[in-house]
């Protein structure tokens, strides 16, 4: 690729001060825009319906936006029927501002105020282009014509607010902010608050859109704060920013930007816009959640919104979308999984007050997401600790730690076999085939053993051997003893190292329970098996019978037996 090509077409400017980098991150939560009925809606391929605007506005409101771009009413007849409708059926809040964009053209804004008739508080959005780009190729026009545009556009605003009666804010962007000289812009700017002379009761707010992305976001950033410095009545006049994706640093150029002395952020849920897209509200604002820092938005029910928003928009949130895709959470390595698990049980125990668990960087619940199906995921690149987790969570079932091992080899086999993740439910079925009540080639029909003068246990054990029916004499210093000397004596089967352990499943008289026992065959290879019955001895018994029946072996003894 030809490099030559292309240059830098931004503007440094004059005086660059980067004092604002050593700020960690934003101390409060800036004011947001949102732009989703605007730049989300035209970016579409199928444009949004009234009925649908007015249910992703619902969806806005909801989440706690209190300035929400709700068109551009000159525009089309839809964007001003859809204002119209908001209006007539009493739906914008008295809380929330609805904003209007226009060009700086006279025909253009006198159709935008007719479409704000019976609105109580708006805020009336005028931009112009002041790129160099722009002003040579497109408008063809110096540098002191696009400024008078720019300053006509004011006027209109001013007079027909004043001819209407009403206090609606202004809103100015010198649209193509990032290819226009930081200095000039500075001058429109300043040129078009003149005109307003906002106050504290009604200030006004001057956006800079990164309407193409031309730079890094350190100079977008650099840009931001010269505007800052330099804009007059700067404490009656609102910060804006817009960024665009170009390069896809839209969420930085956002973060760098308040940084840099912005208050307020247009953007979108979930990025979506022209081209790449806008600033990605859910992503900024998350980030600052992440970080301590209260976003004054609320994404508690992040399914929900992600439900509607797919539904009307028909696009995707892809599945890596930071917080809102489906896998972002997820942690199919076994390494991941154990240190999440690990730090889970740390988090129960040590009930500490702040979120550390590894791998994740915030607690998924608080978006409306579960651990068991959003974070643990299973496939063949899983480890035990992963699948003791889900096993635990959501079944109840606590597994040695030498078993989980053992059922980790097994379900990642079954995953890597079927080249499929498996979901918690599959996991499970795994579990009681490989594992539970294993019945060939012994079954237990019962048993019966009383203790002795010397405290010892004696009885029988009556089995299906091969499906034949045989009672074994039975003693040992336990049940399980008496139960494992029957097999070992009368049987002829040998095995060691005998490990065990168990629990209640669930609590109440009618709870089940669940016992693990795990042999070394004469070649010390270990077998598994899990009885569940709701007697514990009995739950014993059969997980015994099932760790016997697996050993590689047996069928042959069964044979020659």
């Amino acid at each position: 690729m030809r490099s030559r090509k292309y240059t830098k077409n931004y503007f440094i400017p004059p005086i660059v001060d980067m004092s604002w980098t050593r700020k960690e991150y934003p101390a409060k939560a800036p004011v947001w825009c949102s732009v989703d009925l605007r730049d989300g809606n035209q970016s579409l391929v199928i444009p949004m319906s009234i009925d649908e605007k007015i249910e992703f506005y619902k969806m806005l409101v909801k989440i706690g936006f209190k300035e929400i771009e709700v068109g551009f009413p000159a525009a089309s007849e839809t964007e001003y029927a859809f204002l119209r409708t908001l209006v007539e059926k009493d739906l914008i809040p008295d809380d929330v501002t609805v904003q209007v964009l226009t060009q700086s053209r006279e025909h253009i804004i006198k159709r935008t105020f007719a479409a704000l008739d019976g609105v109580k508080n708006a805020i009336v959005h005028v931009y112009n282009s002041t790129s160099v780009a722009q002003r040579e190729q497109v408008f063809k026009k110096s540098r002191e014509d696009i400024k008078k545009i720019a300053v006509d556009g004011a006027v209109m605003l001013k007079e027909l607010t004043a001819e209407a009666g009403e206090k609606y804010r202004f809103e100015y962007s010198p649209e193509s902010f990032t290819g226009t000289e930081v200095d000039y812009a500075c001058e429109v700017c300043n040129a078009v608050l003149d005109i307003w002379q906002p106050n504290s009761d009604r200030k006004a707010i001057i956006n800079l859109p990164s309407t193409v992305q031309m730079s890094m976001p350190h100079i977008y950033a650099a840009q931001i704060a010269y505007m800052s410095q330099n804009l007059s009545y700067r404490d009656n006049v609102v910060l804006s920013l817009h960024p665009h994706n170009d390069r896809g640093t839209g969420v930085a150029d956002s973060e760098m930007g308040l940084l840099a002395g912005a208050d307020r952020i247009e953007g979108t849920l979930f990025g979506n816009g022209e081209r790449t897209g806008n600033a990605d509200v859910v992503t900024i604002a998350m980030n600052m959640y992440a970080l301590g820092v209260d976003p004054k938005l609320d994404f508690s029910n992040m399914p929900e919104i992600i439900s509607m928003y797919e539904n009307v928009t028909r696009m995707h949130v892809y599945e890596r979308q930071p917080y809102s895709g489906s896998l972002v959470f997820a942690a199919f390595s076994g390494s991941h999984q154990d240190a999440i698990a690990k730090g889970m049980k740390w988090r129960e125990e040590e009930k500490p007050e702040h979120w550390t668990v590894p791998y994740l960087l915030i607690d998924p619940k608080d978006i409306g997401r579960e651990y068991d199906g959003d974070v643990i995921r299973i496939n063949s690149q899983s480890g035990k600790g992963g699948v003791a987790y889900i096993m635990e969570q959501k079944y109840g079932l606590d597994m040695p730690k030498k078993m989980r091992e053992d059922f980790g080899y097994c379900v990642k086999s079954v995953s890597d076999h079927k080249h499929k993740e498996l979901l918690p439910d599959e996991i499970y079925n795994i579990f009681q085939e490989a594992y539970v009540n294993i019945e060939n080639p012994l079954s237990l029909i019962d048993f019966k053993l009383n203790k002795t003068a010397d405290g010892m246990r004696d009885g029988h054990l009556h089995l299906y051997v091969n499906g034949q029916e045989k009672v074994l004499p039975a003693r040992g210093n336990g049940r399980l003893d008496a139960v494992s000397n029957a097999l070992q004596e009368q049987l002829g089967i040998r095995y060691s190292n005998l490990i065990y352990s168990e629990h209640a499943m669930e609590i109440g008289s009618t709870s089940r329970a669940m016992a693990y026992i795990g042999i070394a065959d004469e070649d010390d290879n270990t077998s598994w098996g899990a009885g569940m019955d709701t007697d514990i001895i009995t739950a014993s018994v059969k997980a015994l019978l099932s760790a016997v029946n697996k050993m590689a072996k047996i069928k042959t003894i069964m044979v020659l037996k």
